[in-house]
């Protein structure tokens, strides 16, 4: 991972390793996120459900939606939004971009 010019930004992986409507699990600093593309559009979100521990890049996403493959729970990808139970809580969206082929985002260590 390569940090930025910018504090906090940091480049997750290649854009072209995250295929339409899909997503890859990144791990920063020991942490892991989920990026996702969807529609061309592309979204980092922390990877581990907020029900219980499931990786969400192993999920199935639907449009903008990613359903947890532990107990079917599905976010809004761009909002982090819980869709209804079992989640109630959302999920942590951060700031995204794509640069120089790269998917950057805005990250705490």
């Amino acid at each position: 991972m390569v940090s930025g010019p910018e504090p906090g930004w940091y480049a997750l992986t290649d854009a072209r390793e995250v295929e339409e409507d899909d997503c890859v699990r990144v791990t920063l600093h020991g942490r892991a996120y989920a990026v996702f593309n969807v529609a061309g559009d592309y979204y980092v979100t922390d990877d581990c459900c907020t029900h219980q521990e499931a990786s969400l890049s192993e999920g199935y996403v639907q449009d903008d939606t990613v359903e947890c493959p532990r107990h079917q729970g599905v976010f809004h990808i761009p909002t982090g939004k819980a869709m209804g139970p079992p989640l109630t809580r959302p999920l942590r969206v951060y700031p995204a971009r794509v640069d120089d082929g790269k998917v950057w985002a805005r990250v705490s260590e």
